[in-house]
């Protein structure tokens, strides 16, 4: 019922925003782009370049592990007020700085997720090689906060008013573990749930393609226990360790759709004491995906069915004299699946932004914080906010900081936002 009512919610907020079909967001564009403060915005990218690669590598180079972006958190929101905002961070840890409008409504929300999957400890320091800047986490997402920030500056630059707030998030819990968390609290639990209208995530490089697919995941670690034992003397009794490897082997018989695609993968197994003992505890980590919320959840149950009946097969084959193999399953990782449709307004002029600058986009699909809103039906678009990047969550994570490729990139995110917010 409580997810319902925030369905509901938002999509009663949709209504208020502005109806623009594909035919016309060109139109739209058009007005935008011509107006002397996107031009005076657009111009300040430009002028604010070296600004912007000051502010990548100054971001990057305060760590933020997952589940401590505390550091980055508070150097994120002290960026945020040297450019006129009021931010907060909320007890989840995001930091949230909202820049109003003139007519209310729906909030638009421009996030950049503060969380990398380096661990606590990892050196940070930015190296730079020409345009070259290479650093863990450089470009997921330092890169997508520098971005936000310099989208807040063209804003104050052009003097820019939108119809609808916008607010600029910095979140955290993106990455791996992280599952979204940030992006949660703020649609379920935070103080704009119920207001958020329409979602841009930046995130991920490149000038081909626009993410409106929200791949979902199902994570589990399921630990198979037994009673254990001397591999000669006890030989007869429960393995723990059967029941596993015929999970893995019933799991690869599975077929699963390639439209819409959905995947899985058994990616971690551990434990045992011994080669000469039956182990009495063994663990198997398992990564289920797809881009439907209704295939992901059927691949999920029949992963669970095979479980329970690899577990019940062992008990009834071998001796249980000593005790019984049982399975223990622990969710891991639970990302919801999602989609914006591709005649949506926000994509729509995402598009037409796009071809405002001679570019031509696809659609794709990707596990990003824009998963959350998607899968409430509230219209999100995770977009580039680097030309060239490489090395993602390596040591040897690479973006390109040439300056006329990343100046468009910009444009182009400025131009959508403002397009969705609206403006007089």
């Amino acid at each position: 019922m409580k997810t319902f009512q925030i369905i509901a919610g938002a999509l009663a907020l949709l209504t208020a925003l502005p109806a623009t079909s594909a035919t016309n967001a060109d139109a739209a564009l058009k007005r935008i782009l011509a107006s002397p403060g996107y031009r005076t915005a657009a111009a300040s990218f430009d002028a604010k370049h070296d600004q912007w690669v000051a502010d990548v590598i100054r971001i990057t180079e305060v760590p933020s592990p997952p589940f401590k972006e505390q550091a980055r958190a508070r150097a994120f929101a002290d960026l945020l007020r040297q450019r006129g905002l009021d931010p907060s961070i909320d007890p989840e840890g995001n930091v949230l700085a909202l820049r109003r409008g003139i007519a209310g409504g729906p909030v638009v929300v421009v996030a950049a997720h503060l969380d990398t999957v380096f661990p606590e400890g990892t050196d940070v320091k930015v190296r730079r090689e020409g345009n070259r800047l290479s650093a863990p986490g450089v470009g997921d997402d330092s890169a997508g906060l520098a971005t936000l920030l310099a989208i807040v500056d063209a804003m104050n630059a052009g003097r820019i008013q939108t119809k609808r707030d916008i607010l600029f998030v910095g979140n955290v819990g993106e990455e791996g573990a992280g599952d979204l968390r940030g992006t949660r609290y703020l649609f379920n639990k935070g103080a704009y749930k119920g207001r958020i209208g329409a979602f841009f995530s930046l995130d991920g490089g490149g000038t081909d393609s626009i993410t409106n697919g929200g791949t979902g995941s199902k994570r589990y670690r399921i630990t198979y226990k037994g009673p254990g034992g001397h591999s000669y003397g006890a030989f007869g009794i429960v393995n723990p360790l059967v029941p596993l490897a015929a999970t893995v082997s019933e799991l690869y018989k599975l077929n699963v759709p390639a439209d819409p695609k959905t995947t899985y993968s058994a990616s971690v197994i551990g434990g045992g004491t011994s080669v000469n003992a039956i182990p009495n505890e063994v663990w198997l980590e398992v990564d289920m995906r797809s881009v439907s919320a209704a295939e992901l959840g059927k691949l999920e149950r029949q992963f669970l069915d095979i479980v329970d009946r690899t577990v019940a097969a062992e008990n009834a084959t071998r001796s249980v004299r000593a005790g019984a193999v049982f399975a223990d399953i622990k969710p891991i990782g639970d990302r919801p699946a999602g989609h914006t449709a591709p005649d949506a307004d926000i994509v729509a002029f995402a598009r037409a932004a796009y071809r405002a600058e001679g570019m031509q986009v696809k659609d794709s699909t990707s596990s990003t914080d824009s998963n959350v809103p998607m899968n409430l039906g509230i219209p999100a678009l995770t977009m580039s906010h680097i030309a060239k990047a490489g090395g993602a969550h390596s040591p040897a994570e690479f973006i390109e900081t040439d300056k006329a490729p990343n100046v468009k990139i910009k444009r182009i995110v400025l131009a959508t936002i403002l397009a969705t917010a609206g403006v007089p």
